[in-house]
């Protein structure tokens, strides 16, 4: 059980018309999150034309990420080949993979690189399956039926979220391995 646990702070839903703020990211190794093993980035956010674009205000609520803290961040043009390198290939792992793996596919199309983990695996779909009679599988939900707590401050933060994630991920692996048994 190797593999990156990330989560991504953005301006918006969009892959193709919305901006990654911020990054977040940690590995797992043989089976344990290894903090040591992390990423962790604030992203000038840009358009696809590589302009700078602003923080809306609806999504600065949740995430907390202003224009102004973002003012002297890289762009995801800058931090993209290195968060590559840190990915190296491995399986990723997301809550909703499907909103994170958009957005790094989109960035990695847009900038020439290629976005190719040996695997996704999404914990809202392995929560689904761990607890099949439940109706939510959000993170804050998922967090609470494990018993786990975020930093904090660190809920909508990518790496407050990835350390949940990162978590989560483990024990519902174990969950799910139980189950077959």
């Amino acid at each position: 059980m190797d593999v990156v646990v990330f989560d991504l702070e953005t301006t918006g839903l969009s892959p193709e018309k919305d901006a990654v703020v911020e990054i977040g990211a940690v590995r797992i190794v043989n089976g344990r999150v290894d903090e040591s093993l992390r990423y962790e980035t604030l992203v000038k956010p840009t358009n696809a034309a590589g302009d700078v674009v602003r923080i809306p205000w609806y999504t600065e609520r949740i995430h907390g990420i202003s224009d102004e803290m973002v003012r002297h961040a890289p762009t995801i043009g800058e931090v993209l080949p290195e968060f590559l390198e840190f990915v190296n290939g491995s399986a990723v792992v997301a809550h909703n993979i499907g909103f994170d793996g958009g957005f790094m596919r989109a960035n990695a199309a847009r900038l020439g690189l290629a976005w190719n983990p040996a695997a996704e695996f999404c914990t809202v779909q392995l929560s689904r399956r761990a607890f099949p009679k439940e109706r939510a599988h959000n993170l804050t939900v998922l967090a609470e039926r494990l018993g786990l707590n975020f930093a904090p401050g660190g809920r909508h933060r990518s790496f407050g979220d990835v350390q949940v994630t990162a978590q989560a991920y483990v024990r519902l692996m174990e969950l799910l391995q139980d189950a077959v048994k």
